[in-house]
């Protein structure tokens, strides 16, 4: 789905402003940005740029004394893609060691270049947004908006209830305190248990973090939702689709952005669908499910993620 924004009051023939478009670009916040120009560190066309400074597609801007390419006024199309990240893979565009990186299996985009919304680490898969859209990319991610992450967990051997209530009431990381919104079990086989755990900010390796805290070993993790977009049962390891009008315009809200107001359809349709490999699949395809036990944080209604 190729979504076309209502037009920012910024942009005109004259071009676009500086800061929209090296936020479009993904290197920033307007605000960040804005810091930046003040501090001599932005470049056009060899010369200081300055705050209301715009520029064209003819113009060369350099941020501490790098090029970048930004999109422009012509690039006002917005595109958003669901990825379902394999094990093993990396969200990079370059690796030193030469090991498998997630970009190599996108689609060629038209202009700009595909942003990721947030990271998932070298042994986590599921659900990966990416953009082109270095604004909503940044907005998304804010831990200001809360926007929700929910996880499928499989943990070795039993997790004792008043575990699962401390991680919800809050324990205390190297980095802070930390707890998740709601823990759902959701079965298991033998000695591992699944879980589903929500989260409403997403900090490094914050889920496993926050397991091991409890004295608990997390053999897999899946994210299966971001906000309102769900992984689903279709969406297979290492294939991507485009999100729908729906999914996009509920994003822009979770983000805080203007709504679309000329939607356009694309053609992207993703790398043809593999067959599943059985009927053993963690639940992907919708908001917690509720199942036997239920562990939330106190004087808290279930949000479902």
């Amino acid at each position: 789905m190729v979504t076309r924004l209502r037009p920012h009051p910024t942009e005109s023939p004259e071009g676009v402003r500086l800061q929209k478009a090296l936020a479009d670009a993904g290197l920033g916040s307007r605000r960040e940005i804005e810091d930046w120009i003040r501090a001599e560190r932005v470049r056009i066309n060899g010369k200081l740029a300055k705050l209301g400074d715009r520029i064209t597609p003819a113009d060369h801007v350099r941020v501490d004394g790098k090029e970048v390419k930004c999109p422009t006024a012509r690039a006002t199309e917005l595109r958003v893609i669901a990825y379902n990240k394999p094990e093993g893979e990396l969200v990079t565009r370059h690796d030193p060691e030469g090991r498998r990186t997630l970009f190599s299996r996108l689609p060629r985009l038209v202009s700009g270049r595909w942003i990721s919304v947030g990271r998932l680490d070298l042994n986590t898969s599921g659900l990966l947004l990416l953009t082109n859209n270095g604004e909503l990319a940044n907005r998304l991610m804010h831990p200001s908006r809360g926007v929700e992450r929910e996880y499928a967990v499989r943990i070795l051997g039993e997790v004792p209830a008043e575990v699962l209530t401390r991680l919800t009431h809050g324990v205390e990381l190297e980095d802070g305190p930390a707890r998740f919104e709601e823990i759902v079990e959701s079965g298991g086989e033998g000695a591992n248990r699944w879980f589903h755990v929500l989260l409403c900010a997403g900090r490094n390796r914050e889920v496993r973090r926050l397991w091991e805290a409890g004295g608990c070993r997390v053999s897999r993790l899946i994210r299966v939702r971001f906000g309102n977009v769900i992984l689903g049962p279709r969406l297979f390891a290492g294939h991507w689709r485009d999100l729908t009008e729906e999914e996009i315009a509920g994003l822009l809200v979770l983000a805080g952005m203007e709504k679309p107001r000329s939607p356009l359809c694309g053609t992207g349709k993703g790398k043809p669908r593999a067959k599943p490999r059985g009927k053993r699949q963690v639940r992907e395809t919708g908001k917690l499910e509720r199942k036997k036990t239920r562990a939330k944080a106190p004087g808290r209604k279930g949000s479902g993620d």
